[in-house]
């Protein structure tokens, strides 16, 4: 009797296609990075209070959408710089009584570098001298490289006809840290790569970012 290998060679095609989808996924993903200091659990006992500092947002694209210009970037980067690190605050104020730290209002933080003409150039400024100006005891600091690498109206379709999740157009790595305000040393800091939706705001995108940081945030009661 002849035996049929069709179910065979079917069977190869479908785990070959299986083990493609792994490692694209594995290709958006998810490397994390964790620093803590080997003091951390003495210095964030004496925090109080902490800010954050607008988000140092950097937006690249694979492709130039037709008539982007360098001021067009700019101003993406401020708006998105504000929008995350609005959506961080709130974040961190909705969980409140989670974390053993008050934060300080993302306005009075942006307020008082401005009246130190700290706003623009806050990035330069050691942590301990931003940490005086602000009257906190540290300071966290947030970096976000952007890189679009899809089309959106493909990403669009896809999400539409497909479900969320299938429509990504671009890598976001976030770097989180946390500096003592008293000598500017680095407490914790966390880096975090993943593949961004179509849908996603800055905000949202934050609060996915967030979700990942969950337990590994020094101040989670």
């Amino acid at each position: 009797m002849k035996l049929s290998l069709m179910p065979l060679n079917l069977s190869f095609k479908t785990l070959f296609v299986f083990i493609c989808l792994i490692l694209t996924a594995q290709s958006f993903s998810q490397e994390k990075q964790i620093y803590e200091s080997p003091n951390m659990a003495a210095l964030i006992a004496n925090h109080k209070t902490v800010a954050i500092l607008p988000v140092n947002a950097t937006i690249a694209y694979k492709k130039l959408p037709k008539g982007y210009t360098e001021e067009s970037r700019k101003e993406e980067e401020k708006s998105m710089s504000l929008q995350m690190q609005s959506g961080l605050y709130t974040y961190l104020l909705r969980k409140s009584s989670d974390f053993t730290v008050e934060v300080q209002d993302v306005e009075r933080t942006n307020m008082l570098l401005k009246k130190a003409n700290q706003y623009e150039n806050f990035s330069e400024i050691a942590p301990e001298d931003l940490a005086k100006t602000l009257g906190v005891d540290a300071v966290i600091k947030c970096s976000y490289a952007y890189e679009k690498t899809g089309s959106e109206g493909v990403a669009i379709v896809k999400t539409l006809l497909i479900g969320f999740g299938t429509g990504k157009v671009a890598t976001g790595g976030l770097t989180m840290q946390i500096n003592n305000g008293t000598d500017g040393g680095l407490v914790w800091r966390f880096y975090k790569q993943m593949a961004e939706d179509v849908m996603s705001s800055p905000a949202a995108m934050m609060e996915r970012m967030m979700r990942k940081v969950g337990r590994n945030f020094p101040y989670q009661k």
